[in-house]
């Protein structure tokens, strides 16, 4: 019997040494490189946690921490915009936000009121807005549309809770840009990307004053879509928005001037505008089409591009087909919907070049213009004094015609 019992103590003693360096076997075969395939990476100075399977298949990649770091290093650099007006001679807005060409994009159809009568200046808040500071010197970067008002006042705080009276720089005629200056030193600057590589599906973070009483509020989501043309509008005015990106990360009314990011930290969109009719569409300008006016802003103090003079539509196949068009793509020159809104400027340089009214802009400098690639993202990447070559469909003929690029500079 004891010997029985010794013969099956070495049996089972057995089995689980064979079982224990069985599964030694499978662990440095198979669990060690696991772990030796998922590590960190480094992107855009962040760390991220990569999980691969045996053939380099990535299956997980945590992004909360990139999240994390990424709005702890941007959030300083993004300001909340405060607008102020008397109020005392003028309509009460009943709206906490101020009415803007965008308010059809965020539902502002609230009507005024008359306001008592009074002697008395009434300054008041009417709306808000964000931006983000483009140099160390106080130079903040927003959209027009939220200092807009000649008659209104604006001061920007910081996300310490400081705030500072702004001085209006300028507004750009061609886009929905402008420009603050607050006098304070040493401040923290947002790093510029590049929006020409961004894709759709890749991951972006909207930071900026939330109904204009959220200040430095983060929504996360993705890039939508590219190349995106649509029309904001609203108490009679539009201003039409080209080739910017859609992205279904929440922007809300206040949320206009302040930066759409990359995971690594990196401005690829001012945040303009969302869309009422959808739920999560929101668009933003490419941050590629104004660096030109952020270069100016912080070597000049104000913001010059260069300008070529002229109002057009994107031809795209179905207005070639219904205008029958002589070309499917192209930019054709045209007056807009009021008569202030003239086809071609007076005394610009394309005026000077001959340009008229119907032509239609095939290429730039052979580069054909197409949704992707329009005629403005075209001029904002030259510079002023660049003479360009245009070829044009005028009549039924086609030309090259030579231009010089003027400097425009933008009004206060």
């Amino acid at each position: 019997m004891i010997g029985t019992k010794y013969r099956s103590a070495f049996i089972l003693f057995v089995i689980a040494l064979v079982g224990g360096f069985f599964g030694a076997y499978i662990f440095i075969n198979y669990g060690q490189r696991w772990i030796r395939l998922s590590g960190q990476n480094n992107i855009g100075g962040n760390t991220v946690t990569v999980i691969q399977d045996d053939n380099n298949k990535v299956l997980k990649v945590t992004e909360d921490s990139i999240a994390i770091d990424l709005v702890k290093s941007a959030s300083p650099s993004v300001v909340s915009i405060t607008i102020k007006k008397d109020i005392s001679t003028r309509p009460q807005i009943l709206d906490p936000f101020y009415l803007s060409p965008f308010d059809q994009f965020f539902g502002n159809q609230i009507p005024a009121q008359p306001a008592p009568k009074s002697t008395t200046p009434n300054i008041q808040k009417v709306g808000g807005g964000s931006g983000f500071i483009i140099s160390a010197d106080g130079y903040i970067l927003t959209n027009r549309h939220v200092i807009s008002d000649t008659e209104a006042t604006y001061s920007v705080t910081l996300s310490d809770g400081k705030e500072y009276e702004a001085k209006v720089i300028g507004t750009d005629l061609f886009n929905d840009v402008g420009a603050l200056k607050i006098e304070v030193k040493n401040l923290p600057v947002l790093k510029i990307g590049d929006s020409d590589n961004l894709q759709v599906g890749q991951t972006v973070i909207a930071i900026g004053n939330a109904l204009a009483q959220f200040s430095n509020t983060v929504t996360k989501g993705v890039i939508s879509g590219i190349g995106r043309s649509v029309t904001a509008g609203g108490n009679g005015t539009s201003e039409n928005l080209e080739g910017v990106i859609q992205t279904d990360a929440a922007i809300n009314r206040g949320n206009s001037g302040g930066p759409l990011l990359n995971l690594a930290g990196e401005v690829v969109g001012i945040n303009t505008a969302v869309s009422l009719e959808g739920q999560l569409i929101g668009f933003a300008i490419p941050i590629n089409s104004v660096k030109s006016i952020i270069n100016g802003i912080i070597t000049e103090g104000q913001i010059v591009r260069p300008y070529l003079g002229v109002r057009y539509v994107l031809i795209t196949p179905a207005i070639a087909e219904k205008n029958n068009l002589p070309v499917t793509s192209g930019a054709l020159i045209s007056r807009g919907d009021t008569k202030d809104e003239v086809a071609i400027l007076p005394g610009s340089p394309a005026d000077k070049a001959g340009l008229t009214e119907n032509d239609i802009i095939i290429s730039v400098n052979d580069k054909n213009i197409s949704a992707d690639l329009t005629l403005s993202k075209i001029i904002s990447g030259l510079n002023p004094g660049d003479t360009i070559t245009l070829r044009v469909s005028s009549k039924g003929q086609t030309r090259d015609i030579s231009v010089k690029l003027e400097r425009y500079q933008a009004t206060k």
